[in-house]
């Protein structure tokens, strides 16, 4: 199938080829055609699926289609993300679909002078993409009204819960117009998030795209199995090969991700952290260091995540395994992006083979064993605190504290390479 065949008009049409882009993922192909007859729709997708095009190509064609309103440039539709770093690129996306259409859009988030964005919303745009919190402040201001939008999206929403915007997304859902379009993305469907579906949508059609049919297949996959303690010196072996030119590495909690910066700077490589307390300035200034390879190392957490979207990134490693299944399609799903090569290494210890186990359970495939000769799994047994013991259903943002400290193993001997790539 070609984006010809889905009835999208010439001037997008054109600009998604401008792009480079002729055919289109299994998500665009099926969630197009149900946007365009102004269906709602609920769609389940992870990262590197081509979500933002499957409902940013729809959005314009349909507003495109009246041209009454093209000089009103009253705001249209609404796009809500609970991230800055996913604001801008949905609102690139719109903007490189869009360009020969004639609408407009702009972007608003917080942690930044609010003048610039009030001086956009002045000036009239059809399309707004924002986050919860400036989006409201600027509303509570009189500097916009959403008493004209006709379509409505509520995307990555099992994070916009995970981050606290349930009461944020409930005071916008009471000012929308009653009568509207709205598209409602997730990576993930528990029953919180199934339930705020259904408040937001009507007779919604469904579009999935499951894990086992997307980048998991195609991206080279392997564990290394290492004691807590040697962990970073793992990490610095592994970042010898210096064709790991560029690397985004996942932690759980900010705290682990500063560390991790803190080591490898150390050690002369270059690298930043990007998490929830950091400045949104920050955070994007770090995103662009890394993007034009000025940083080689990128460290993140899960929701700082969120948003990247690099491409050729040909790397990815768990220093940390996450609790949550699903986490990890999303973490390793940033790299091998429309069908590029991908390497994703993880890091297990003692404790994190549970979770393991789940990930394995849910992409319905072994993750294969990597060599690991210096620095090789000796405590298999650590002791756990109380917590711990409870189970392993936490959300994940707290780092648990071990009870014993473990004496790390180190090589006597000068390292050699451990890596082997798959089928090399």
């Amino acid at each position: 199938m070609l984006f010809s065949s889905l009835n999208i008009i010439d001037p997008i049409l054109k600009a998604v080829e401008e792009e480079g882009y002729t055919t289109p993922t299994p998500i665009q192909a099926e969630a197009i055609p149900i946007v365009l007859q102004g269906t709602d729709l609920l769609g389940c997708a992870q990262t590197g699926t081509g979500k933002t095009a499957a409902f940013a190509i729809p959005i314009l064609q349909l507003l495109s289609a009246n041209k009454t309103f093209l000089k009103t440039k009253k705001i249209r539709s609404l796009i809500v993300t609970p991230t800055r770093e996913l604001a801008i690129q949905i609102e690139e996306s719109f903007k490189a679909y869009g360009r020969h259409t004639g609408l407009t859009c702009t972007v608003l988030f917080g942690g930044v002078n609010q003048n610039p964005q009030t001086a956009a919303l002045r000036k009239g745009v059809d399309i707004l993409i924002a986050t919860p919190g400036r989006l409201l402040d600027l509303m509570g201001q009189g500097f916009l009204t959403l008493r004209d939008v006709e379509i409505f999206v509520l995307d990555e929403a099992d994070r916009m819960l995970d981050m606290g915007f349930i009461h944020d997304v409930k005071k916008l859902l009471a000012v929308l117009p009653k009568s509207r379009q709205s598209l409602f993305f997730s990576a993930t469907m528990p029953p919180d998030i199934v339930k705020l579906a259904n408040t937001i949508l009507h007779n919604p059609s469904k579009v999935s795209v499951t894990p086992d049919s997307s980048v998991v297949e195609i991206i080279q996959q392997s564990v290394y199995f290492v004691d807590k303690g040697n962990k970073s010196a793992l990490l610095l072996e592994i970042l010898k090969d210096q064709k790991i030119k560029s690397a985004l590495v996942f932690t759980r909690t900010k705290h682990g991700a500063n560390t991790v910066v803190k080591i490898l700077l150390k050690h002369d490589i270059t690298a930043e952290a990007i998490h929830g307390n950091k400045a949104q300035t920050a955070r994007q200034r770090a995103l662009s260091n890394f993007k034009d390879q000025t940083t080689r190392v990128l460290v993140a957490t899960d929701i700082a995540a969120r948003g990247i979207d690099i491409d050729d990134l040909q790397y990815v490693i768990n220093y940390e395994m996450p609790n949550i299944s699903e986490t990890y399609v999303h973490r390793i799903g940033r790299t091998g992006r429309a069908g590029a090569e991908g390497t994703a290494y993880s890091f297990c210890d003692a404790e994190e083979k549970e979770y393991l186990r789940d990930i394995e359970k849910l992409i319905t495939q072994k993750i294969p064993v990597a060599e690991n000769p210096l620095f090789p799994l000796m405590d298999h047994n650590p002791v756990k605190t109380p917590k711990q013991q409870q189970g392993r259903g936490n959300s994940g943002h707290s780092r648990p504290k071990q009870v014993v400290a473990q004496k790390p193993v180190v090589a006597s001997k000068k390292p050699r390479i451990l890596l082997r790539r798959q089928g090399s």
